[in-house]
């Protein structure tokens, strides 16, 4: 196993058009697609993105502490927020602010090729130790702690990290899954079941190809490989 990028993470949420249009209006952004199951978007189609599918609310945070979007210039995508919205500050290179049903944002200044791309995903875990440990048999990288002084794994340039909390077992999750890019989907269905992992859905789609995997603490990992006749934009 062994994903080269973070895909995408995925919601469960009741207003899914607020939240695509904030992000379109405010992050960077645009709608790659939209079904009657889910909204797409992201800054480019084959970069970090966000799925917002539609559910009944409300939603439980469980497992999500929040998800962080990568900019060049910090000061530049503050300013482009809307006046009024809550900004929170904890470090010089970061902001966070709630988009409400428990879905928080962030932004963190760092290099990248495309502003409002994933920086990192943050969970809570029980023992953050050894969750990041059990990522790696999944094929995430080991990585450093960051800023936040979390542990925390790699994935083609990105990051998940794991805060101290109690993920719980909601019934009604706000994280539907997060997914790595992967170059085989079927060599991932294959090392799942050398490594008794247990696979909760084989998804073949128009423009791709996935394996659902169950992670550490109930998190749904996404294992999705783009087909040569990808193309959404």
């Amino acid at each position: 196993m062994r994903p080269t990028q973070l895909d995408h993470v995925a919601y469960w949420v009741a207003g899914r058009d607020a939240i695509a249009d904030f992000v379109t209006a405010n992050l960077g952004m645009h709608v790659i697609d939209r079904t009657d199951a889910f909204t797409l978007v992201g800054a480019d189609a084959r970069r970090g993105k966000l799925t917002l599918f539609a559910a009944e609310g409300p939603r439980e945070r469980g497992a999500l502490e929040h998800v962080a979007l990568r900019v060049a210039d910090l000061d530049e995508a503050l300013a482009a927020l809307p006046d009024g919205l809550a900004v929170d500050r904890p470090r010089e290179d970061e902001a966070y602010f709630d988009l409400g049903e428990g879905v928080r944002l962030g932004l963190v200044r760092a290099a990248t090729e495309v502003d409002y791309d994933l920086d990192h995903v943050a969970l809570r875990s029980t023992s953050p130790e050894e969750t990041a440990g059990e990522y790696g048999s999944l094929g995430f990288e080991p990585a450093e702690p960051g800023p936040s002084a979390c542990p925390r794994v790699a994935a083609g340039g990105a990051w998940i990290e794991f805060h101290p909390g109690d993920p719980g077992e909601p019934d009604r999750p706000l994280l539907n899954h997060v997914a790595v890019l992967v170059e085989s989907a079927d060599e991932h269905i294959a090392a799942a079941k050398d490594l008794g992992v247990e696979i909760d859905d084989i998804v073949d789609a128009p423009n791709t190809y996935a394996v659902f995997l169950k992670g550490p603490e109930q998190v749904r990992i996404e294992y999705v490989e783009h087909k040569p006749t990808f193309s959404l934009t």
